[in-house]
């Protein structure tokens, strides 16, 4: 079987994608499937779903720390890796649904493990027997006993749960709203126009529902753990989740659902390897080999918009043909011979990969938000209106700040920005992802510039006191480095989850390719724990510090945030220029190693406006 019969007895990746069903396997009615009715049931889980994490992530550190006895920096630890762990068990959510499962049954089936994790939780904190003995970590200099054996085992099957349900639900919902405007994706003009003015316009309410799970989650949530014990504040966690689930089901009978096309994963490996293979293959020209010809040519892989047919010309040769050398010659095998639309969904996962990379120094800043400033603010005067005041701010609502920010940034964006960056770039949606992607990234130094420049001061005040009692600043002073991160977030994280969503469509992989979003996340999280435990080897061999490095104590008085702040400043400047370079290769259209592009190729720009992304 040649390529071009294997081509046509599979419907092509755009025409699996606009082949939606109902939850009966019907096919979908535009005018009661779909659109902003189904998105709305989508949204409120998210917003449950994120009300429920949130209000557990951001605040774990201080139950890790304080009730289960981790050392400082073993605790910051912990709550990374939890975190990383949900966002890079988003791509097994991703694979099951756009392979196997689809998206609601992949949301519904693991937001009731999520489910059970909150319960475990709840259980745990709740009950003595399974929590070392009350004790405080600060006086007692890290002498606490630790929680082990049974007791530390339930508490890390719990978190797990909790991880692997909501890693799997988060590309999911992303997708699967999204999946609600594509009816007219197939179509032109002012249809695909205006479609893809409603999808940008969801992308931005998907972050609005975010950040109004976040305040809840990080305000009125944080408050009741703080004030009625972490097993409330658990069950609270657990009562929001159920309510996500409620929403999801209620809009069972509105939704269009993507079918599963089967694995994405082994398309993709058969090109490579028939690559390979046929590595020692010489593009065939018209006049050489008929029957080859034009089989590595860019035009020939582009499709009329493909952007990157010029790029990964190695790939191309696993569309070469055996020579035939009779009638009862086999066919070939599709591990040998793959067809064009293969070809390009291994190109669109290799040509995201540079733009996927430079996000993980972002979310390694958002790491210390999370969990060192916490602490950071723990140090610090929590007192809401002087000292003499008795309403205290809990350290990790102040996490709650940029979300309030933000919920009329967001609506700001949408209403006053994006029409007028449409009449000055022409670009549907205001701003292209990338160039969306690229703001955030340049403005999130900033955030960790005032984290350093602020710790700075808070120690010095806190140790020039003397024998007197330490002078404390107001927990206020830490506003800007939040402030400063959520704007950069409302820019990165959109754009990012916009920009693979749009690739993702003309590969057939929407979900797999939407949590690369939150493999970012789990990547940046994981190199949070990589560089506290880096920083503290080196920077304790060099008596940087207390005796321990600068993040090797308990007491932020003796340890170096400071410095470790100002590290990861520079790290974001430098991620930014990586960043402009990447972004400017992902929008060239030059031939790669391989064959020789072809002088009368035209690769046309892909995007969501009217021309090229750039930045």
């Amino acid at each position: 079987m040649d390529v071009e019969s294997r081509a046509s007895s599979s419907p092509p990746p755009d025409a699996a994608a606009d082949a939606a069903v109902d939850w009966r396997g019907r096919p979908c009615e535009p005018r009661r499937h779909g659109g902003m009715r189904a998105a709305v049931f989508v949204l409120g889980i998210q917003a449950f779903e994120i009300m429920a994490i949130a209000a557990v992530g951001n605040n774990l550190i201080t139950y890790v720390f304080g009730e289960m006895h981790f050392p400082l920096s073993q605790a910051a630890n912990v709550v990374t890796n939890f975190v990383g762990t949900i966002f890079l068990l988003s791509l097994l959510g991703g694979f099951l649904s756009d392979s196997y499962l689809g998206c609601f049954w992949t949301m519904l089936i693991f937001g009731f493990v999520e489910l059970s994790g909150f319960i475990l939780l709840s259980v745990q904190a709740h009950l003595p027997q399974l929590k070392p003995p009350p004790c405080n970590m600060a006086a007692t200099d890290g002498g606490c006993e630790q929680a082990r054996g049974i007791k530390a085992s339930i508490f890390f099957a719990a978190l797990y749960l909790v991880a692997l349900g909501s890693g799997c639900l988060k590309p999911n919902m992303i997708a699967h709203g999204a999946d609600q405007f594509a009816a007219a994706a197939g179509g032109g003009g002012a249809a695909a126009a205006d479609n893809a003015k409603r999808l940008s316009t969801y992308f931005n309410s998907a972050y609005f529902s975010f950040c109004a799970g976040e305040l809840v989650a990080l305000t009125a949530l944080v408050w009741v753990q703080t004030h009625s014990g972490m097993d409330v504040g658990f069950g609270i966690s657990a009562a929001a989740m159920a309510a996500g689930l409620v929403s999801l089901v209620s809009g069972a009978a509105f939704y269009r659902n993507k079918p599963p096309q089967g694995s994405i994963f082994t398309p993709i490996a058969r090109v490579f390897v028939a690559a390979y293979t046929k590595r020692k293959q010489i593009c065939p020209s018209s006049s050489s080999d008929p029957v080859n010809a034009g089989v590595c040519e860019p035009a020939h892989l582009a499709g009329g918009s493909f952007r990157h047919a010029s790029k990964f010309r190695f790939l191309d040769k696993a569309c070469i043909r055996a020579a035939e050398q009779g009638p009862n010659t086999k066919p070939e095998s599709p591990w040998r011979l793959c067809t064009a639309a293969e070809v390009r969904q291994a190109k669109t996962l290799l040509a995201v990969a540079p733009i996927f990379a430079c996000t993980i120094v972002f979310n390694t800043v958002l790491a210390q938000l999370q969990t060192f400033s916490v602490q950071q603010g723990s140090a610090m005067d929590t007192a809401l209106g002087g000292a003499g005041s008795s309403f205290r701010i809990p350290p990790a609502s102040l996490q709650a700040i940029p979300y309030a920010m933000l919920l009329a940034l967001v609506p700001a964006y949408e209403l006053l920005l994006v029409p007028l960056m449409r009449r000055a770039t022409g670009a549907r949606s205001g701003i292209t992802p990338l160039q969306r992607i690229g703001v955030g990234l340049c403005t999130v130094p900033l955030s960790m510039v005032a984290a350093a420049t602020v710790e700075h001061r808070r120690r010095d005040l806190s140790l020039s006191a003397g024998g007197a009692p330490p002078r404390a600043m107001s927990v206020l002073w830490i506003v800007p480095q939040f402030l400063v991160f959520g704007v950069s977030e409302m820019f990165t994280a959109v754009g990012l989850i916009e920009f693979f969503y749009k690739q993702a469509r003309g590969a057939g992989m929407q979900s797999f390719l939407t949590a690369l979003t939150y493999c970012s996340y789990a990547f940046g999280f994981y190199l949070s724990s990589v560089l506290v435990s880096l920083v503290n080897r080196v920077t304790a061999s060099r008596g940087g510090g207390g005796h321990g490095g600068w993040l090797g104590d308990n007491d932020l008085d003796k340890d170096r945030l400071d410095l470790f702040y100002w590290m990861l400043a520079v790290l974001s400047v430098i991620n930014f220029f990586c960043y402009l370079l990447c972004a400017r290769w992902y929008n060239s259209g030059g031939a790669d190693d391989g064959c020789d592009a072809s002088a009368s190729a035209q690769v046309a720009a892909e995007g969501d406006g009217n021309g090229k992304e750039i930045i």
